[in-house]
């Protein structure tokens, strides 16, 4: 429990925010249950944040940078396209957990708030757009290479949908082997 004298960050709430969105969309983000999680008063919660609404919109935000662009700074870092998609497929399976919370997940009932639009929007851009990339200097042409991004993409968030929702969803080092033998193109055959 957090000491009352701690102050607590505008981003530890919007944080604190977040787990509840994964857990239950944006019906679960109420003040009082998050300052008991969190171990202070609402007042806390007022020093940063008018209403519930702003925490919301902070929390979504976070959201957007932490698991959009900016999440995939450091994979975008890899130069070798084979290797930046072996990875991703490898972390995306390893944080797939039987029966975990997800906040892109939990958002889709919710999908009819514009603020949850545009967050799900600039993640689902960032996301698409890395694989595109990807795949393009994989040395898929421009349209193969967007169609196998979403395949792609899909196939992740179904990953995170079965997780969620069967215990006994596999999460093992054979299913990231199986992920990037089918979403790794074959390289072309080396000439003699």
């Amino acid at each position: 429990m957090v000491n009352e004298s701690t102050r607590l960050s505008a981003r530890d709430w919007a944080r604190a925010a977040l787990k509840a969105l994964a857990d239950g969309g944006l019906a679960a983000v109420a003040v009082e249950p998050l300052a008991r999680t969190l171990g202070v008063t609402k007042g806390s919660f007022y020093a940063h944040y008018r209403n519930r609404d702003e925490l919301i919109s902070a929390a979504l935000s976070e959201w957007a940078r932490t698991h959009g662009d900016e999440g995939l700074a450091e994979l975008a870092g890899i130069a070798d396209p084979e290797r930046r998609l072996r990875e991703l497929l490898t972390i995306v399976v390893q944080a797939v957990h039987p029966l975990a919370p997800s906040v892109h997940l939990s958002l889709l009932g919710d999908r009819n708030d514009p603020r949850v639009r545009d967050a799900v929007g600039q993640v689902n851009r960032a996301r698409l757009e890395f694989l595109t990339r990807t795949y393009r200097e994989l040395g898929l042409p421009p349209d193969r290479a967007e169609l196998r991004a979403r395949v792609a993409y899909a196939a992740i968030l179904g990953l995170v949908h079965l997780a969620r929702t069967n215990p006994d969803a596999p999460n093992s080092a054979a299913l990231a082997e199986e992920a990037i033998a089918i979403f790794l193109p074959a390289s072309p055959p080396q000439s003699a």
